[in-house]
């Protein structure tokens, strides 16, 4: 992998923010020297949600209520492997939140985010998991989840430009 012209640090934040951009939209502008960087952490991100997307154990707990009424309740907690590839999601990727829509009420808004902490991790769960699945599945293969769009050079420095999107 190419050094990108930056120190590690400044390097591994730059395309810790980009994956988690690509993540967030499904495309980003950028560089080639840097979609091809981008495009490897990203494809590692989602195989691992891939892998662990089905794991999740059922638990049953007792709840005495206020009337001293017990009754029994069925949780659903992410299994082991589950818990694990979430927990390395979320030390690799940027903790991008909901934005409120132009049109929508902040009441709206909170109802719609309650109940989501990590929005981009669910995400990856909930829609690429199960997506690129399905799409290993028929087609028979792994990988291949980006594809680098190239734009041309850009005005003031003539670097090539791409556009990085997921499939």
């Amino acid at each position: 992998m190419s050094k990108l012209g930056k120190r590690t640090d400044q390097r591994m934040a730059m395309l810790k923010n980009q994956v988690s951009e690509l993540l967030w939209y499904g495309q980003i502008e950028t560089t080639v020297d840097r979609a091809k960087a981008v495009r490897s952490l990203a494809e590692k991100y989602i195989t691992i949600a891939m892998r662990a997307y089905q794991d999740d154990v059922k638990v049953t707990k007792t709840v005495t209520d206020a009337k001293g009424a017990k009754k029994e309740v069925v949780f659903t907690n992410d299994g082991a492997k589950k818990l694990a590839a979430r927990r390395r999601l979320m030390a690799e990727l940027v903790d991008l939140q909901e934005t409120k829509g132009a049109k929508e009420s902040k009441s709206a808004y909170k109802a719609r985010i309650k109940d989501t902490k990590h929005p981009l991790i669910e995400k990856m769960f909930k829609e690429y998991a199960p997506k690129y699945d399905a799409r290993k599945n028929e087609l028979g293969q792994g990988g291949g989840y980006t594809r680098i769009l190239k734009t041309g050079t850009r005005r003031g420095d003539a670097a090539e430009t791409c556009i990085l999107k997921l499939i």
